[in-house]
């Protein structure tokens, strides 16, 4: 059943094309991802389909009986209510009729109660009040009576996406759904959104959020759109054909431009049909054949000023806000070639230790000892601060003209801007008329260009797209210095550091060995354990006094409880399945925690991992359950 058909779209800008006949529809139960390059207009789009702006051309024909929300990335709420009123602000008749029916309950209403009974019960809306104290609870809302003119930017996105999952609508549109979620937030996103009924368009530059949720790929690139039906690692395989093909097209093009271009040039004027109709083709092949193929991974011989001995020292580091412990005698010894990811909960004290280790904030009590020859790069999550009125190549060339390189090379300001997808008809455009993330990817341009060799990197994937992400990580990848990276974006953690620091909250941190996968499959491993011992324990305690009663009345109880022939055959063969399943995933996590693979590679590791973890838990539970009796 389709739910939206879309019909040769075209948006523009002034003399700017956005996009231009796009044409394309989504079917009931589809979960479809847009991705492009940032400033392509992926939120454009959205909105040009939610009627939020208007198009030049074309149509779009939403079915007539669906219930559609949007989550956009400016929310629209209204301040002056509380968060429980606000989710519940939709005109939709379930929602309404559980609404008043809470009032009622609040406000001791018996008989309010008794005349919303049947309507509760015929609009099935008894699950609501269950999914929305999961929703608030699992989005860390749990101040339902404060004022959304209270909260801040993140707690009022995270009200948004709230308001707009409470309505399980038929069709949710998700513009950055994972912006200021933290790391256990995103993913009990990901297992709702995949659980979930609802048809999905959703732009995000989460990569597993693609690999896990998505089954449908739209990309948007030179104004064209290019489906891939299927995940994140299809799309990745998939598009690598794409411009394989293209790339022989072209080749073959150019071969036959040459030709074509020696024919034209001996040519009178033409005047006979064929002749023209030959001319007429040559445009098409000139088109095809100047066509720009050229991809670099982006490898930057950067000289940078060599780290000494000492490089970063904490020494008994402490730090406390009122009512909040961020530290507590902390003391750490960076080595060369670090490469830490630290995550957490928000307000914990990620970035907290970020500015100390900086000096924009000093600790209560400690020290922090820093060596002579680290210059440092620090990325935080503030907005650039640049005036808007200045040029794009002008915001660089204020940090340096250019970079060294190794063996007295150099590069431009110019150069490195078209490094990182800031192509020269960009480069004198004004800061204003960038969209959010190529303001952000300036502002890291900004930090990579003084040629630091400590990078400190406090959210550095946020409103970038999966293409300079990439880029981004060739650069991390062959950089010499020390890396420290604050992310919630586990894809890019898995393939940037070897460490993390965990912090719990209370100025509790834990140092894992191993990237953001290796940590939660720990985390894992510790909760099947404790669930097993506590099923084991309860069955242990409940078993006691059944075996004691089995004594008088049935003597033979002992003997029925033995295992069968067949059932010690079973125990024995899951021994061999579990251990072997346990060497599986342990090479799995060396996999992943390699940082040598490719990201198909670590996709693939990634998701038999999580196979792999489910059939440990289900032949784990059985064993223990054959384990009693054998």
């Amino acid at each position: 059943m389709n739910y939206l058909s879309v019909e040769q779209l075209t948006k523009s800008y002034g003399d700017r094309t956005i996009f231009e006949d796009l044409s394309f529809g989504i079917d009931q139960g589809q979960k479809v991802a847009l991705v492009a390059k940032n400033g392509s207009g992926k939120s454009t789009l959205i909105r040009c389909l939610m009627g939020e702006e208007p198009y030049d051309s074309g149509r779009v024909v939403f079915r007539n009986d669906i219930n559609i929300s949007y989550l956009q990335q400016a929310d629209d709420l209204n301040p002056e209510n509380t968060i429980y009123e606000e989710v519940f602000d939709h005109d939709l008749p379930k929602l309404n009729v559980f609404k008043k029916y809470s009032k009622a309950v609040r406000d001791n209403d018996e008989e309010g109660m008794a005349n919303l009974f049947e309507a509760i019960s015929e609009l099935n809306a008894w699950d609501l009040d269950s999914l929305v104290e999961q929703v608030l609870s699992k989005l860390k809302l749990d101040n339902h009576e404060a004022k959304v003119s209270t909260l801040s930017g993140g707690q009022r996105k995270r009200v948004a996406l709230a308001k707009v999952l409470i309505s399980e609508p038929d069709f949710l549109f998700l513009d950055e759904p994972t912006n200021h979620l933290d790391l256990d937030m995103i993913e009990w996103l990901e297992e709702y959104l995949s659980k979930s009924k609802s048809t999905i368009f959703m732009v995000t530059h989460d990569r597993y959020f693609l690999e896990v949720i998505t089954d449908v790929i739209y990309e948007l690139e030179d104004q064209q759109l290019y489906r891939y039906k299927g995940n994140f690692s299809y799309y990745l395989e998939k598009k690598a054909e794409r411009e394989e093909n293209r790339a022989i097209e072209v080749g073959k093009a150019r071969s036959l431009f040459k030709k074509e271009l020696q024919w034209i040039r001996r040519q009178p004027k033409a005047r006979g049909t064929k002749q023209k109709a030959r001319t007429d083709a040559f445009e098409g092949i000139k088109k095809t054949a100047n066509q720009n193929i050229d991809k670099e991974e982006l490898e930057i011989p950067i000289k940078m000023e060599r780290l000494g001995t000492k490089i970063l020292e904490l020494h008994n580091i402490s730090k406390s806000f009122p009512g909040l412990k961020i530290l507590d005698k902390l003391s750490y010894t960076f080595k060369r070639q670090e490469r830490l990811g630290i995550v957490g909960p928000n307000g914990v004290g990620k970035s907290t230790l970020l500015r100390i280790i900086t000096g924009e904030e000093q600790p209560d009590s400690g020290k922090v000892v820093i060596g002579d020859t680290v210059v440092f790069g620090y990325y935080s999550q503030a907005n650039i601060e640049v005036d808007e009125n200045m040029k794009v190549i002008d915001v660089i060339r204020e940090v340096a003209e250019f970079i060294p390189l190794e063996k007295g090379r150099e590069m431009s300001a110019a150069q490195f801007l078209e490094k990182f997808l800031f192509p020269r008809s960009m480069h004198y455009n004004y800061v204003y008329k960038l969209s959010g993330g190529e303001q952000r990817r300036l502002k890291l341009m900004k930090v990579l260009m003084s040629n630091p060799n400590f990078l400190i990197l406090d959210e550095p994937t946020n409103d970038l797209d999966i293409y300079i992400l990439g880029v981004l990580e060739d650069y991390l990848k062959n950089f010499q210095g020390c890396l420290i990276v604050v992310s919630h974006d586990r894809y890019f953690m898995d393939k940037m550091v070897d460490h993390i620091f965990v912090f719990e909250g209370d100025a509790k941190i834990k140092d894992i060995t191993g990237n953001y996968t290796v940590y939660r499959d720990k985390l894992k491993a510790e909760l099947l354990e404790d669930q097993a011992e506590r099923r084991f324990e309860k069955a242990q305690s409940a078993k006691a006094p059944v075996e004691k009663e089995a004594v008088k009345t049935v003597p033979k109880e002992k003997e029925k409880r033995k295992l069968s022939f067949k059932e010690k055959q079973e125990f024995e063969k899951l021994d061999a399945e579990v251990e072997k399943l346990e060497t599986e995933k342990e090479n799995l996590t060396l996999v992943l925690s390699s940082g040598e693979v490719s990201s198909d590679e670590l996709n693939e590791a990634s998701k038999r991992l999580g196979e792999l973890m489910l059939e440990l838990e289900e032949k784990t539970e059985r064993w223990m359950e054959l384990a009693e009796y054998a």
